[in-house]
């Protein structure tokens, strides 16, 4: 017998195809490293942002060297890539703390928002991508279709502002900004999860669309299979291979935060955390962020890559 013959079910990925995926994410985390360590030092100098402007040209000079800044670029990427050797993503400039403790205070937060935005995008854009390729060219499918177009064309910040503006301002039922009672929860929440929502709508409807046109499909209705165990099991298992890498993409995103929701609803997440930090020039936090962001959109990619597997087993192969 063979070896493909003997390969097990479970088994569903090989070495000699995730080498090359995990190589090209090397290859990027450095490309993101290198990037993000020259661009935040280009931003200016932040020694100016934290001494008066009539300090005298000693304090600031004290203050650059004290910050490391006072050595050529060469030289502080060189002891930037040692001390992230050892784990150490240097300090925050604004704050003085470990830069590393000062991101994981916030991941809870951003936790606290992303998983249930994520939950309420993939529970409600699968059923109503199906409902629409079931129901092609009919009322519904205009209706699902045109609302994910709307939805899709708004920037989020102005769906953040809508809400408020109807739901805090006019309705005075929710509040507006900040954390800590559920309610709080629900406008962020809801102006997250639209975005990703139209984008999983209009990939799972074509996608379902492609898949029902298929042979297999016609003969799981000619066996005398139901309905549903042909749209649920056949039909969406071989659909759902491109909608995985949205899904996939929508979960690393909640690592590195949500900035334009987190701002306009004032919530303490990563997000507000970045954009305060581009603002202030802290570098260290800025830098660490991004690696970490672009840490857990490549590990996810490689998890995206060995789950396909599973849904299409002619990738073993």
């Amino acid at each position: 017998m063979s070896a493909r013959c003997r390969r097990k079910p479970g088994q569903f990925i090989s070495m000699s195809r995730l080498a090359p995926r995990a190589i090209r994410a090397a290859l990027t985390l450095w490309g993101v490293l290198l990037l993000t360590f020259v661009l935040g030092r280009l931003q200016g100098d932040p020694a100016k942002l934290l001494l008066p402007l009539t300090a005298p040209a000693e304090d600031f000079h004290n203050m650059r060297v004290a910050l490391g800044l006072d050595q050529p670029l060469p030289a502080q990427f060189v002891v930037y890539l040692g001390n992230l050797l050892r784990g150490d993503f240097g300090y925050s400039i604004a704050s003085g703390r470990p830069a590393l403790d000062v991101i994981v205070e916030r991941i809870p937060a951003t936790l606290e928002l992303g998983i249930p935005a994520f939950l309420l995008s993939v529970g409600l854009s699968l059923p109503l991508g199906i409902v629409a390729a079931l129901k092609r060219n009919s009322l519904t499918d205009r209706a699902i279709m045109s609302l994910s177009l709307i939805g899709h064309s708004l920037p989020a910040f102005i769906i953040g502002i809508l809400l408020i503006f109807l739901f805090s301002v006019n309705l005075r039922l929710l509040p507006a900004f900040g954390r800590g009672a559920p309610a709080n929860l629900i406008l962020p929440t809801i102006a997250l999860a639209v975005y990703p929502m139209t984008i999983l709508i209009r990939l799972t409807r074509s996608s379902m669309l492609e898949v029902l046109n298929e042979t297999y499909i016609r003969t799981g209705y000619a066996k005398g299979l139901s309905a549903s165990r042909v749209i649920l099991v056949h039909a969406l298992r071989n659909a759902f291979a491109p909608v995985l890498t949205v899904v996939g993409l929508q979960i690393a995103g909640l690592i590195s935060g949500a900035a334009i929701i987190e701002t306009v609803f004032s919530w303490p997440g990563i997000g507000w955390l970045a954009v305060q930090s581009i603002g202030s020039r802290d570098y260290p936090i800025i830098q660490a962020i991004v690696l970490l962001s672009a840490c857990a959109f490549s590990l996810t990619n490689l998890a995206v890559d060995a789950f396909y597997a599973i849904l299409d087993p002619r990738i073993r192969e």
